[in-house]
């Protein structure tokens, strides 16, 4: 069997090493070609070039590398199209994975996959008419997804979502962490302003005038930001110069195990997370910990994307426990006064949090079979469907 795997950011290509994973298990021998990161290369992949290069957020920052882009899209597409797998699966990034199952579906009959549904119910709902022309199988991280797939023809399976299988951290090592950052008993508070350059230099000036409101207010509170490796210079540099003490932890000074302990020590030894919007709310879900979301872009996406939303949250965990319960503040809404607020009311009252999230992770798929091989499991069965109709 063989399969073509293309992811474009840290999150796919977790999602691409587990589906690999579950597809060895369940199909036997594999041969696996594509674009993925350090976990799909360990996993057996050799890369078509450096995932980073597609790792794109932004309707502008798209735009201006629009050309680097495309050729990219064609050269995935043409070493799809060499190989001749039995399925294509892309990963998240729709505006790379979509193109090149495009460009493959006009040249061929390989089957197509999709892997994390486009939020249609967030926005642009056409996109799902437009995917279904070339894309022959959606697996979904939201258990409310499949409905909006299976509407314009397209197979939908619910998979579950990774974040499910992600380890918790134990009380000797929430201990370890506070002893190591002599941080005893103090309560803590995440400082989480995301990943990618762009949304941490936006971020970075209110996430630091909330914190200077919520400390002035709560002075006890000792404040984290676990930094993201590619941004670790630019909030190095930046939250030095804050009036308020902050702790940063940086991946690249511990070696990965250690890394990944630390990380999800301070996630469970939290009290309360100001966190950029995004997949964070889940792994803040995982550990219990509350939060409040705060998100900004630029002018021109902000304008687009806001006429375009038709939810009244973007938080995850408020919507998949069908809540409010998760303070969000997006746009023009992302102001520092209001966010430090919401801190401290969460900090007062975190009981409606605790169960929206216990409800979120239970609705993900947590105690059940792992999302890797739920997924590996769903595409097998999409082939084997489509060879019997061929029969």
């Amino acid at each position: 069997m063989r399969v073509f795997v293309v992811a474009g950011e840290a999150s796919g290509d977790k999602l691409g090493a587990a589906l690999m994973e579950g597809l060895r298990k369940h199909a036997g021998e594999v041969q696996f070609d594509g674009v993925g990161g350090e976990r799909m290369q360990a996993a057996g992949l050799k890369s078509l070039f450096p995932m980073d290069e597609i790792s794109i957020m932004g309707i502008t920052e798209i735009l201006s590398q629009y050309r680097k882009l495309k050729a990219r899209i064609r050269e995935t597409a043409d070493a799809v199209l060499a190989a001749k797998p039995d399925v294509l699966v892309t990963i998240d990034l729709p505006e790379f994975g979509l193109r090149v199952a495009k460009l493959v579906k006009e040249q061929s009959n390989i089957r197509t996959v999709h892997y994390v549904a486009p939020t249609v119910w967030a926005w642009r709902p056409g996109r799902a008419k437009k995917m279904a022309r070339f894309i022959d199988h959606v697996l979904a991280l939201l258990p409310f997804e499949p409905p909006y797939m299976e509407a314009e023809g397209m197979r939908c399976d619910f998979v579950g979502h990774p974040v499910v299988t992600d380890p918790v951290a134990t009380g000797e090592e929430i201990a370890q962490f506070r002893s190591a950052f002599d941080v005893g008993d103090a309560p803590v508070a995440l400082v989480l302003p995301g990943s990618r350059r762009s949304e941490v230099s936006r971020l970075l000036p209110i996430f630091r005038e909330a914190i200077e409101r919520l400390h002035a207010q709560r002075p006890g509170l000792r404040f984290v930001l676990p930094v993201a490796p590619n941004a670790a210079h630019l909030v190095t540099g930046n939250v030095q110069e804050w009036p308020v003490p902050v702790t940063i932890l940086n991946p690249t000074d511990f070696d990965p195990d250690r890394a990944a302990i630390l990380k999800r020590s301070v996630f469970a030894a939290a009290d309360i997370a100001l966190a950029a919007s995004g997949t964070v709310s889940l792994e803040l879900a995982a550990a219990n910990t509350p939060m409040v979301i705060a998100y900004d872009m630029n002018w021109l996406s902000r304008q687009i994307i806001g006429r375009m939303l038709r939810v009244d949250t973007v938080t995850l965990v408020n919507l998949v426990s069908d809540t409010r319960v998760v303070p969000e503040f997006i746009g023009a809404n992302c102001r520092p006064a209001p966010i430090a607020d919401a801190l401290m009311h969460v900090l007062d009252a975190p009981d409606e949090q605790t169960r929206a999230m216990s409800l979120t992770m239970e609705r993900l798929g947590r105690g059940g079979v792992a999302p890797g091989e739920r997924a590996a499991i769903a595409v097998l069965d999409g082939l084997n469907e489509t060879r019997g109709q061929k029969a």
